[in-house]
């Protein structure tokens, strides 16, 4: 059994801190001493290498939090070594078919059930491969891809759905209450939890919790509470 999972489907509250631009291990320490449960370091929306991504998730993983890895959009040849380094969760933009779905869950297992390189197949059973829905065609297909072997996680991307809508932002939206419905549905059905990300407003989220969305929240990125944190200083100065 997986923890983080059975977590999750206990429905405990569980935050997750999303890392652009830090590159050395204080962001995961601040992330712990905060009371994060998860990270999330976000390759698709950074220039971070794979080795600074995988020493992220080392020492998260040392610290007691739960390390994921937001990858490149196709980028599966990265998948093994992230995994054999310290990432424990992978994270895959923009997925639309049960096809793509199956081509990132075996390269995130072992064999017979994927193609990840022996190292340690044990380690199967602790690894979460979270697929990112954000498109209507992903919606669309929101069944079959939640039916694939491998695949644990699903999570709706709010933002780039939007933007697909071309609404951007306006997560109150009725064709977004419907996507998470659908998605949230197909999740049940097989067995796996949905996350809803993009959404920066608690209240709304807790909103979609009757839909069936699990209780991981994604709180900010490092970039944005860095900004926050240096705009409210400086305004303090001002005074």
């Amino acid at each position: 059994m997986n923890a983080f999972l059975d977590r999750l489907r206990a429905g405990e509250p569980t935050l997750m801190l999303a890392i652009r631009s830090s590159r050395t291990a204080d962001v995961v320490r601040i992330a712990k001493s905060t009371g994060h449960h998860a990270i999330m370091v976000d390759l698709e929306h950074s220039t971070m290498p794979l080795e600074v991504a995988a020493s992220l998730c080392a020492t998260a993983s040392d610290l007691g939090l739960f390390p994921f890895v937001r990858v490149r959009e196709r980028e599966y040849g990265a998948l093994g070594p992230l995994l054999d380094c310290g990432a424990q969760g992978i994270i895959a933009p923009r997925v639309e078919t049960a096809a793509e779905a199956a081509t990132i869950a075996r390269a995130c297992r072992f064999a017979p059930r994927g193609q990840r390189s022996q190292v340690a197949a044990a380690l199967d059973d602790a690894t979460v491969v979270q697929i990112l829905i954000e498109t209507p065609a992903g919606v669309a297909h929101a069944d079959e891809i939640a039916a694939v072997d491998g695949v644990d996680m699903l999570a709706f991307g709010a933002n780039d759905f939007t933007a697909e809508l071309g609404v951007p932002r306006q997560y109150g939206d009725q064709r977004v209450t419907e996507a998470i419905a659908a998605l949230a549905e197909a999740g049940q059905r097989h067995g796996k939890p949905l996350m809803v990300g993009g959404i920066p407003d608690p209240a709304r989220l807790r909103d979609l919790d009757s839909l069936g969305v699990c209780p991981l929240r994604l709180t900010g990125t490092d970039t944005d509470m860095l900004y926050a944190g240096a705009a409210a200083r400086a305004e303090r100065f001002l005074r």
